[in-house]
């Protein structure tokens, strides 16, 4: 399988069940395991202006296909912040915050 129909399944199906958690692992290995994880502990922020995924060692923003981790930023690869947030749109499996990031930076 690739990731087209992997992404087509997710369109269609609207949710994550074991058999697309599997596609995911499959299609993506460590980083579709390493996003699933994100979404099951709630790491997966839509805030009104981003998302954000907090990672290990931060937070990382994602809007469209753009994150500001390391792996994206100095090599150009799609991360698994990106890959979480994808999937966490195609199924609503986001955590909704009712605020700016931007005003949190401030506080």
């Amino acid at each position: 399988m690739n990731d087209t129909v992997l992404w087509q399944h997710l369109a269609e199906q609207k949710s994550l069940d074991d058999e697309l958690r599997r596609e995911i692992e499959t299609v993506f290995s460590a980083k579709g395991k390493k996003a699933l994880a994100a979404i099951d502990d709630g790491k997966v922020l839509k805030y009104l202006d981003f998302f954000v995924v907090e990672g290990r060692t931060s937070r990382y923003i994602v809007e469209d296909d753009f994150c500001t981790c390391r792996d994206f930023m100095f090599r150009g690869r799609t991360c698994w912040h990106l890959l979480a947030v994808r999937i966490a749109l195609a199924t609503s499996t986001f955590v909704p915050v009712d605020r700016w990031y931007q005003d949190q930076l401030k506080d």
